[in-house]
């Protein structure tokens, strides 16, 4: 071999790493972008957790189970429901905000936890905007006022003015401080001027228990979970907490009718995830749970709960939530309610 072609082979041979460098350089961030990728198009690879942060028995462990079969069928894997309780339904939901956000934890919200009992709290252990991913809203359920027959009283009317005769002998429950079936009452303690005593449970289930057991006097539930009971006769029904009637109870009045505008609490419940999740998974969810709150079937099974399937966007949601915060936060102000 010549001279000049000794050199030339050893500058190529210098050269050939530096060029098997760049190349594998240049195909880097493809590289790093391909699990994402591939795993985002794999998803769901394993069962998905759905938190429900009310007891089983309750309306929102019902809602979880009619969506979360729909979800299954939707994404090809196995919704599991995990009951977790506490703080008006704040436990639960503080316990998705924590998760890995993977997709694999999800969770139904009541409204409440979201737009009302942050007011109460300085210490709230976590902010929707920062640590929840809104996917979307699930159902919208009015809300009735009920007594226990031993109270003797037939109207709404007829209850304020044994109340204001009877300060303080009156106990009412609700599914958890802070929840709309507490403050719907406590709106109702504001405009008639009454004294009532709350009696907060961890879910809806243990406070009708109660209520039939007439330990306590009153509640404000929605509608589906005492529904029997009013039919039964076990409670009287005397007015709807809604701008509305509802067709399941066509002969009970609204609050307004009964001469109390600003008692209105409406329930509902969204979907929601960790902040954080990846926007394909966060769209696959989003869709499989709009897909199934447009389908008669569910709409089947929320009609038997006087609910009303109430998709959105993310965007929608949050517009929402927001608006319920404008409209619960100055109540809790009032009322001086608070968890710390």
């Amino acid at each position: 071999m010549g001279r000049r072609a000794l050199i030339s082979t050893l500058i190529a041979g210098a050269l050939l790493p530096a060029v098997t460098l760049l190349s594998a350089t240049a195909l880097l961030p493809a590289a790093a972008l391909w699990p994402a990728a591939a795993w985002a198009q794999g998803y769901p690879a394993k069962p998905i957790k759905l938190v429900v942060p009310f007891p089983a028995g309750g309306p929102a462990d019902f809602f979880s189970r009619t969506l979360g079969s729909g979800l299954g069928t939707e994404l090809g894997q196995q919704v599991v429901l995990e009951n977790r309780t506490g703080a008006g339904g704040s436990t639960g939901i503080d316990s998705v905000a924590k998760s890995p956000p993977d997709g694999y934890t999800i969770g139904l919200s009541s409204g409440s936890v979201l737009s009302a009992i942050p007011f109460m709290s300085s210490k709230f252990p976590f902010d929707w905007q920062k640590d929840l991913a809104l996917l979307t809203l699930v159902a919208r359920v009015r809300e009735v006022l009920v007594v226990h027959p031993s109270v003797g009283v037939n109207t709404l009317q007829e209850l304020v003015a044994y109340a204001k005769a009877n300060p303080r002998k009156i106990s009412f429950g609700s599914a958890g401080t802070g929840t709309f079936t507490h403050m719907a009452v406590e709106l109702l303690k504001i405009e008639a001027k009454i004294d009532v005593v709350h009696v907060p449970y961890r879910g809806a289930a243990p406070a009708v228990n109660d209520l039939l057991g007439g330990h306590i006097q009153m509640i404000v539930l929605d509608v589906p979970v005492l529904l029997p009971h009013i039919r039964a006769g076990k409670v009287k029904a005397l007015a709807v907490t809604s701008a509305s009637r509802t067709a399941a109870l066509p002969d009970v009045p609204t609050t307004a009718e009964a001469g109390f505008k600003t008692v209105l609490s409406d329930n509902w419940y969204g979907l929601v995830a960790p902040a954080g999740l990846p926007a394909d998974v966060q769209d696959k969810l989003q869709r499989a749970a709009t897909t199934t709150l447009r389908s008669a079937e569910l709409k089947k099974h929320f009609d038997t709960q006087d609910a009303v399937p109430s998709p959105t966007t993310p965007a929608e949601f949050a517009a929402f939530v927001k608006s319920e915060q404008a409209k619960w936060g100055p109540v809790v102000k009032v009322t001086g309610i608070k968890l710390d």
